[in-house]
């Protein structure tokens, strides 16, 4: 036989041809996973580890550890949401192969984890004023959500609510009289509308933006929202030669 022959099915190294492609499978394998781990990494450093740097480098009068820490915490959950769009079924051919159960799993479980942090944002900013002496912390509550000739609070309370319908919608989606296509293109919708909102409103309100944070929040948002615009606009054209 010849050595072609000798590796194809039927010749007399046939367990050898299996045993070859057992390991390409395995190596296929392992490069998918060290290709997912470093884009992980990649959106860590991005989206946890530069806005740590700008609050550590950045002149901002010092407060109490509390609020702090609150400031933190609100800066990360927020920054992690922009990160949601490159852990979506789009984003995650590029950043991990097609590893798109584990980009799913993730982006899926680390949304409502910020969704419970962002939705308790309106409510943690007053906690402080407990441990101080003036406003009551209801009654700064009341002041702050009602201050409606405020831009900074309007576009606060109305991401709040759309952030609600986001949460809401994703737990009811099995529920809710959508194909699952048409759901995912209603969610990314609303993701898109929800982060032009939240952004302009950190970049009003927020003590922490400066012109680079402001920047950095810009540049995020356009690069996660018009790859996904993109493909809602040019997905339908498509399909529609596709079918022609």
């Amino acid at each position: 036989m010849s050595l072609v022959q000798d590796v194809l099915p039927g010749g007399r190294n046939h367990n050898f041809a299996g045993e070859i492609d057992s390991s390409n499978r395995i190596m296929g394998m392992i490069m998918k996973k060290q290709t997912g781990t470093r884009g992980i990494l990649s959106l860590a450093v991005l989206f946890i580890g530069l806005p740590l740097f700008f609050y550590a480098t950045g002149n901002f009068p010092k407060r109490t550890m509390l609020k702090e820490s609150i400031s933190i915490l609100t800066i990360l959950a927020f920054c992690l949401m922009l990160a949601q769009f490159f852990l979506t079924r789009n984003k995650c051919i590029v950043l991990a192969g097609d590893s798109r159960l584990g980009f799913n799993a993730i982006h899926k479980g680390l949304g409502y984890v910020l969704l419970i942090v962002l939705l308790s944002h309106p409510f943690l900013i007053v906690v402080p004023r407990h441990f101080e002496s003036g406003v009551d912390p209801k009654e700064a509550f009341v002041a702050i959500i009602t201050s409606f000739n405020s831009l900074g609070v309007v576009l606060g309370i109305c991401s709040w609510l759309l952030m609600l319908i986001l949460g809401v919608t994703s737990l009811l989606r099995k529920k809710l009289p959508l194909a699952y296509k048409n759901w995912r293109m209603f969610h990314g919708i609303l993701a898109v509308l929800f982060t032009i909102l939240v952004c302009w409103h950190a970049i009003e309100l927020g003590r922490h933006t400066t012109p680079i944070i402001s920047s950095y929040i810009v540049l995020a948002a356009v690069s996660g929202v018009i790859p996904l615009l993109e493909t809602y606009i040019s997905r339908p054209r498509l399909e529609q030669r596709v079918n022609k």
